[in-house]
């Protein structure tokens, strides 16, 4: 039964085109025409042609323009659609050890000590002022020598 209806549509499709084929363009009387209305014939047939081929290019041109908008819309609408929602992940505490387990595989058997890698670092004592008598400070800074003293200090 569908190859029935498929082989009736091709024979509708061929007759549709003949009848369209037969308004558009009207048989052609070569025989007794002369040079020149032939030439003239050809070129107006040539310009028909060419009218034919952009309209044929644009509507073209504007059927891969759609499928390209078609095939982006469609791939935006998967990802819409298709986003699933990240769980939560949870902290899980583990030890060096069985971190290492973990990546390496059963190979390392040994506890590895990360701190005895690390560089000591030794603190700088801080300098300490000793605590004097303001008195004396104020006394020692008093008149030119004074200033001389915090001139010398700044350089």
């Amino acid at each position: 039964m569908a190859a029935m209806m498929l082989e009736k549509e091709t024979e509708d499709k061929k007759a549709e085109r003949k009848a369209t084929l037969s308004e558009r363009v009207p048989p052609l009387q070569l025989s007794g025409m002369p040079l020149q209305d032939l030439q003239a014939l050809c070129k107006e047939l040539q310009q028909k042609i060419e009218v034919v081929d952009e309209e044929r290019y644009d509507i073209e041109a504007k059927v891969v323009k759609n499928n390209k908008e078609i095939e982006n819309l469609s791939l935006k609408v998967f990802e819409l659609k298709g986003k699933m929602k990240r769980p939560a992940l949870k902290r899980v505490k583990i030890s060096a050890d069985a971190m290492l387990g973990a990546l390496l595989g059963c190979k390392v058997k040994e506890s590895v000590d990360f701190k005895a890698n690390l560089k000591t670092v030794k603190k700088e004592e801080e300098k300490k002022e000793e605590v004097t008598d303001w008195r004396k400070n104020v006394e020692a800074m008093s008149g030119m020598e004074g200033r001389k003293k915090l001139f010398d200090a700044g350089q």
